[in-house]
């Protein structure tokens, strides 16, 4: 099944090209079904890049998919092109009052900032309680599961001696839980990030479970017992080449920045990088919908009262 996008978003062609299904808003007027409806509040400040990595992730589920892009009023994007941001971006507050049944939050590059030093800090804090009535479950990433993680349960981040970048493997350890459903039993996901959160403070929080774990990356995935918050702290919708473009993106800048690991062959980066981690980013958007929203939320979007899952699911 497709995801239905506006008709003239750069997204469509680039997924077109990779033959994935998507709808057009004029064509999805003839299907006669309740799709699901996703909030994608995109705090990257490439806001076109990281829309398309996570549409190509939503897409190729079985699932029909309606996806509001989100941005946050309180900031001014200076990367992405404003008539852009007009046309195809809602703010927090034109979205308030309705209920979804998923919301994505992207990361940003405010690692090195306090939470209440980000500008957009107090916005960001209502869309996070929002989210507790008006959205059946939610994915976290990166920097926006961290400060998901501070505002919901006071989990800290620290700072890193050096950059967390590359390619890392990883476990679930939850082998039977269903948001791994066809992981293998070591999988591997991308990482760019400055900061951390620590297992020891998670596990303090009853509320919480730590769901995979890297030797080398730390904690990857953390979990609500109800399955209506997870926290991502990497990227798996990663294109094959985005590392690559933040390695040599920062070398011309002169910014201290080490060879991404595991990630070009030989270590060598005139060497196309191989993927290893595209079907578990897939497998984990496809699961956390499918588990997580589609079998969960009700028909009814105004009758959600958010009660808790089979834990088990976890």
């Amino acid at each position: 099944m497709p995801i239905k996008i506006p008709d003239t978003l750069p997204a469509r062609s680039v997924l077109e090209k990779e033959h994935i299904f998507v709808m057009t808003e004029l064509r999805a007027l003839h299907q006669d079904i309740r799709p699901l409806r996703i909030a994608l509040v995109n705090l990257m400040p490439t806001k076109i890049t990281t829309e398309t990595q996570i549409l190509r992730c939503l897409a190729n589920t079985p699932l029909q998919i309606e996806v509001d892009l989100v941005q946050m009023s309180s900031h001014q994007s200076k990367n992405t092109p404003q008539d852009h941001l007009l046309h195809f971006y809602e703010t927090f507050e034109e979205i308030r009052e309705r209920v979804y049944d998923g919301c994505i939050i992207t990361g940003a590059p405010v690692e090195f900032l306090d939470y209440e030093q980000v500008d957009y800090w107090p916005e960001l804090c209502e869309l996070f309680e929002w989210t507790r009535t008006n959205v059946h479950s939610t994915l976290h990433i990166c920097w926006g599961a961290q400060a998901g993680l501070y505002y919901h349960y006071g989990i800290p981040k620290y700072v890193l001696p050096q950059k967390l970048f590359g390619i890392f493997p990883h476990t679930a350890l939850n082998k039977k839980s269903r948001l791994f459903r066809g992981f293998d039993d070591v999988y591997w996901a991308p990482h760019s990030r400055n900061t951390e959160v620590r297992a020891a403070d998670i596990e303090k929080v009853p509320q919480l479970r730590l769901l995979s774990v890297s030797e080398e990356a730390g904690v990857h995935i953390v979990g609500d017992q109800e399955g209506h918050q997870f926290f991502v702290m990497g990227h798996s919708e990663y294109d094959t080449m985005t590392l690559d473009g933040e390695y040599h993106r920062d070398l011309k800048k002169g910014l201290p920045i080490a060879m991404p690991r595991h990630y070009y062959p030989r270590n060598d980066p005139s060497r196309t990088p191989v993927n290893n981690w595209r079907a578990t980013g897939q497998l984990l958007y496809t699961n956390w919908l499918n588990y997580f929203v589609y079998q969960t939320t009700p028909f009814n979007l105004k009758t959600m009262d958010n009660e808790s899952l089979d834990c088990s699911m976890l």
